[in-house]
């Protein structure tokens, strides 16, 4: 079956600004695209062509942006958070157009060269496996955030040990995970993780290659840079 991805992009950018003041940081570009167009290339590439993307901060500017996606080979359908919801928060308010089946999740807002492909036979096994409520994918500790996020312990991630990884952003989740939590209220996604972790139903990956998290005008500087001199598709 064909498994849908959201793509986060309410992010405020506050790190990022003046450039955020009037673009939404998934906008700002690199290598003579926006961010988040990288993502969406990358996604159909993988075979991902029903994308939601949820926006709030100058969040009509990447409706206008993007369109309904048929530029790109895709479908794309919007929540608008108004304000930003934190992670959970804003997957929960669009589980409406995310559907009943497990999806994928990624980060408007970064750049990675992580091949979704990955994604997909570990959604097929979600779909089959009720206990297996989220997937994740670790990657080196950047030099902004050292003291990393989880564990990873063979296939399962763990919330604490020796050897921490961060986590990208990139994973895939079941519905459930998030049951009880109400649409439109501000809910971060770790809480529930750690919750999963406990009873051994998170799994997760290494990716080795490259995840930038794009957190500041001068890293995206260097990005675009670096994506111009490689040409890279």
């Amino acid at each position: 079956m064909p498994y849908k991805a959201m793509i986060l992009a309410a992010g405020l950018g506050e790190r990022m600004r003046p450039l955020t003041d009037h673009t939404p940081k998934p906008l700002l570009q690199a290598g003579g695209k926006p961010l988040i167009v990288w993502q969406i290339e990358r996604l159909k590439r993988a075979g991902f062509d029903h994308l939601v993307i949820n926006h709030a901060h100058l969040g009509m500017q990447i409706e206008t942006t993007l369109g309904d996606g048929a530029a790109y080979g895709v479908a794309i359908a919007y929540s608008d958070e108004g304000v930003p919801l934190e992670t959970a928060g804003g997957i929960v308010t669009a589980l409406h157009l995310l559907g009943n089946a497990p999806f994928a999740v990624t980060n408007g807002d970064v750049y990675t060269e992580f091949d979704y492909a990955r994604l997909l036979p570990v959604l097929q096994d979600m779909a089959g496996n009720p206990g297996h409520l989220a997937h994740l994918v670790l990657v080196d500790n950047p030099a902004h955030h050292p003291q990393g996020d989880f564990v990873l312990d063979g296939a399962k991630v763990a919330q604490d040990g020796a050897g921490k990884l961060t986590f990208s952003g990139v994973g895939c989740y079941r519905p459930e995970l998030f049951a009880g939590i109400a649409p439109r209220t501000k809910a971060a996604l770790a809480p529930l993780l750690r919750q999963a972790m406990a009873r051994g139903q998170v799994s997760g990956e290494y990716f080795t290659g490259r995840w930038e998290d794009v957190g500041t005008p001068e890293r995206l500087v260097a990005l675009d840079r670096q994506l111009e001199q490689r040409h890279v598709a």
